[in-house]
């Protein structure tokens, strides 16, 4: 069994999270520059199995695109043709970095690094893939 991984792509970062090989917990991976993280990626999947991309659906409220989604659509083709085996499933990222903010209030973090974008990220990843999995879960 491999590792899932999850995408919070933005215009100029992206927050990535993996599971363990049995996919029991998320954890957050790293933060990569948004032109960087397909050769990062590329380097990862030569050292980890990785059985699906979890790629976060950026919507507004009322459930339309947001503006970052036809960028998270050109990130998933490119996606597609650098991993063709590889499955890409869209998760809704609604309120991750909301979620990581109070995540980061609830652990204790200080306002330094509170604003520390790229954890923001990363963190972002990790709900992205965690809601993934409890919808998994819950639907066994």
């Amino acid at each position: 069994m491999g590792r899932l991984l999850a995408i919070d792509y933005g215009k100029k970062r992206v927050g990535l999270a993996v599971t363990d090989p049995l996919q029991i917990t998320a954890n957050g991976l790293d933060t990569v520059a948004s032109h960087e993280v397909l050769d990062y990626l590329t380097r990862y999947l030569e050292k980890e199995t990785v059985d699906m991309f979890l790629l976060g659906s950026p919507k507004q409220n009322d459930n339309t695109d947001s503006e970052n989604m036809e960028r998270v659509k050109e990130f998933a083709k490119a996606l597609k043709r650098r991993f063709p085996d590889k499955e890409i499933v869209m998760v809704d990222e609604r309120f991750t970095s909301v979620l990581a903010h109070r995540a980061m209030l609830d652990g204790g973090l200080k306002k330094k690094a509170r604003q520390d974008k790229a954890l923001v990220d990363k963190i972002s990843a990790t709900i992205i893939l965690q809601s993934y999995m409890d919808s998994r879960d819950f639907l066994k």
